[in-house]
């Protein structure tokens, strides 16, 4: 998986980099700048792609690119502040923008952004869910009996890791009681946002547990074994089942 693996680094990294500029871009006069430079520009050449050239410039997603200027668009338009539902659904649906022109340049922003956007929202849901489904049918194949979200959702828990087993297994001498899925490259960032938001609150409850970075992480993070977080980058092959003992093949 090492294209996959390459892309999810640099979508990690691509966010940090997003997260460390974008208060400059959200500043009102720049909001400002960025808004009458596109009307200006879609008066002189309507067919131009507008929006995805000046994110190029100034070197922001075309995606938040897009967000900035129809949730300037429509505080004309509403009168003040204008509504997350309105702009988020405008920004999934570009059809519903009232203005051709704006709806063409929110269209070409988000098709053309690799790491932000409703677009590519979908792709990443899809491909987490893809890997849920995927470690279903390992455990089912093993004959190991579990409990999904879905399952733990409807008995009453909220923040839930993706399997939880109703027998504990051993991987590499470790115990394991549930298992969460990670369709991303496990970074030192993320990890460490992971372990805090969800990691340790699982273990707490639910007791150790086996997390798996499907492309990979940096090796030093697999540091917590003996506290309980076991860290792999594909389905356990070593699957020893508590309750008899015997190796799973």
């Amino acid at each position: 998986h090492s294209q996959s693996t390459l892309l999810s680094i640099f979508s990690l990294e691509y966010q940090k980099r997003t997260k460390r500029t974008i208060s400059r871009h959200h500043a009102p006069d720049v909001i400002e700048s960025y808004y009458q430079r596109y009307l200006s520009e879609a008066k002189a050449c309507p067919t131009a792609p507008i929006l995805l050239e000046l994110a190029n410039e100034v070197d922001l997603s075309p995606a938040l690119m897009a967000r900035i200027t129809l949730d300037r668009f429509l505080q004309d338009l509403e009168g003040g502040v204008s509504s997350k539902t309105v702009l988020n659904n405008m920004l999934k649906e570009p059809s519903l923008i009232p203005d051709q022109i704006l709806a063409s340049n929110i269209y070409q922003c988000t098709i053309n952004d690799c790491c932000y956007g409703p677009l590519v929202d979908c792709i990443k849901h899809a491909i987490g869910q893809e890997h849920e489904v995927l470690l279903c049918d390992k455990l089912k194949e093993k004959n190991l009996s579990f409990l999904d979200e879905n399952q733990l959702r409807a008995m009453g828990y909220d923040k839930t890791p993706d399997i939880i087993l109703e027998v504990p297994v051993a991987v590499e001498g470790h115990i394991v009681h549930w298992i969460e899925s990670k369709a991303s490259f496990g970074d030192d960032h993320s990890h460490r946002t992971y372990l805090n938001d969800q990691f340790w609150s699982y273990w707490n409850r639910f007791g150790p547990g086996l997390v798996i970075y499907w492309y990979g992480f940096i090796g030093e993070l697999d540091c917590q074994r003996d506290r309980g977080i076991l860290l792999k980058d594909c389905f356990p092959t070593d699957i020893v089942t508590l309750c008899h003992g015997a190796l799973q093949d």
